[in-house]
C-alpha cells in the first residue's frame, strides 16, 4: 500500500511537470520508470511563431499560474489569476505600420505614393544622377560597367512604359515637373488634372506638351497663385502664334471638363508683382487699399487681370520713395506701355471720384 501510493505521487507530479513544459511552449516526456528513464526534450517554437510582445515566459511568482494577460496600451504583461505585474514598459516587437494613402495598405517600406511619376513611385528606378561621369565616379564604377548601366537604364525604362497610357504619363509627368515651376503640393494637382483629362479622353488628337501646359495653368489658378498664360507658353516651349492659341483653347477645354471655374482677380496679382519688384512693404499696402476704393467700378470688366494688377501697382509705386517706371512694370505684368498709360487714366478718375488719399 505504501509503495502504491508512492508511486500515485511520483506519477502526479511527472505529470505536473509536462503540463508546466507544455504550456512553456516545449514538449518534455518523463518517465518513473526508476533511474533508468530518458527525458526526451523537442526543441521550443521558432521565435517568429512564438508570441511577440510578452517577455514572461516563467509562472507566476505569486500564485504559481502561468497564464498571463497582456496589455499593449500600457506595455504591461499581469498574471490573470492574481493580478501581478510581471514586466513593465515592454517593447513591442510587432510591425510598425507606416499608411500613407489613408486606405487598407500596410506597406512598412518606400515612399509615399505620388501623382507626379507614372506608376505613382510604386517601382524603383535606376537613377540618371548616378550614371552621370561624377556618379559613376562616386560609386566606383569602371568606363564598361558605366555603359552597361546606362543599357540596363533604357531596359528598365522601356519595360515599365511599354503600353501607351503609360509612356503618355511618363512623358507628360515628367513636363510637369520640369517646366511647371509650382510648388508641391500645386504640382500634385497638376498631376491630378492631367490624369483625369487622360480618363476623359481630353488628350486624344492633341500635344501632350499643351495638355500638361493647360493643366499647369488651371492647377495655378485654382491654387490662387496664378501664372500668365504667356509665362506657361514660354516655359513649355509654345511661344509660336499657333501655339499659343491652342493652349489658350486647351485651357478652356480642361477647365471646362474638370470644372476648374476660378476666375483669377487683380488681387492675386499684387504679392508677386511686388516682389518681381522688389518694393518696400509698405507700398503693398497701399496697393491694397487703393484696390479696395475702386474694385466695385464696373470699368474694370473685361480688363486683364495683370494688367489690372500692374498699373495699381504702378500708380502706388509713384507716391512711394521708392518709384519704378513704366517699363519695369510692364515687363513683369506683360502688358504694353499704351496699355499700362490707358488703364492709369481710368484708374486716376476712379481715385479722384473716391477722393482717395
Amino acid at each position: 500500500m505504501g509503495l502504491n501510493s508512492k508511486a500515485i505521487t511520483i506519477q502526479l507530479m511527472v505529470d505536473k511537470m509536462n503540463e508546466n513544459a507544455k504550456s512553456q511552449g516545449k514538449s518534455v516526456t518523463l518517465s518513473s520508470s526508476g533511474s533508468g528513464g530518458r527525458r526526451a526534450i523537442v526543441p521550443s517554437m521558432r521565435p517568429s511563431t512564438s508570441r511577440k510582445t510578452e517577455g514572461v515566459s516563467r509562472p507566476c511568482t505569486v500564485c504559481g499560474s502561468n497564464s498571463w494577460d497582456t496589455d499593449e496600451v500600457r506595455g504591461e504583461t499581469s498574471c490573470s489569476e492574481c493580478g501581478y505585474v510581471a514586466e513593465e514598459n515592454m517593447m513591442d516587437l510587432g510591425a510598425e505600420w507606416t499608411n500613407h494613402s489613408g486606405g487598407d495598405d500596410r506597406s512598412r517600406v518606400g515612399a509615399p505614393t505620388t501623382l507626379t511619376l507614372s506608376d505613382k513611385g510604386l517601382s524603383t528606378e535606376i537613377r540618371r544622377s548616378d550614371l552621370t561621369s561624377g556618379g559613376a565616379k562616386r560609386h566606383g564604377m569602371s568606363g564598361k560597367a558605366l555603359r552597361d548601366w546606362r543599357r540596363r537604364q533604357r531596359i528598365d525604362q522601356r519595360s515599365k512604359t511599354r503600353d501607351s497610357r503609360s509612356r503618355n504619363l511618363a512623358k507628360a509627368m515628367q513636363f510637369i515637373r520640369d517646366r511647371g515651376d509650382l510648388p508641391p503640393q500645386i504640382e500634385q494637382e497638376a498631376a491630378g488634372l492631367y490624369r483625369h483629362s487622360v480618363d476623359r479622353g481630353l488628350v486624344t488628337g492633341r500635344s501632350i506638351r499643351g495638355v500638361s501646359a493647360a493643366c499647369v495653368y488651371v492647377a495655378a489658378r485654382e491654387a490662387r497663385i496664378p501664372r500668365r498664360i504667356e509665362d506657361i507658353a514660354e516655359a513649355f516651349d509654345m511661344v509660336k502664334d499657333v501655339d499659343l492659341k491652342e493652349l489658350k483653347r486647351t485651357i478652356r477645354l480642361v477647365s471646362r471638363f474638370l470644372g476648374a471655374h476660378h476666375i483669377t482677380g487683380p488681387e492675386e496679382y499684387f504679392e508677386r508683382f511686388h516682389s518681381d519688384l522688389g518694393m518696400k512693404p509698405e507700398t503693398l499696402g497701399r496697393v491694397i487699399k487703393m484696390w479696395d476704393a475702386v474694385k466695385d467700378d464696373l470699368s474694370w470688366q473685361g480688363k486683364k487681370p495683370s494688367g489690372i494688377a500692374g498699373v495699381i501697382i504702378y500708380r502706388a509705386s509713384q507716391d512711394s520713395d521708392s518709384p519704378r517706371t513704366q517699363s519695369e512694370v510692364c515687363k513683369v505684368s506683360g502688358i504694353s506701355e499704351v496699355t499700362l498709360r490707358g488703364l492709369l487714366k481710368i484708374l486716376n478718375q476712379k481715385l479722384s471720384e473716391k477722393s482717395f488719399q
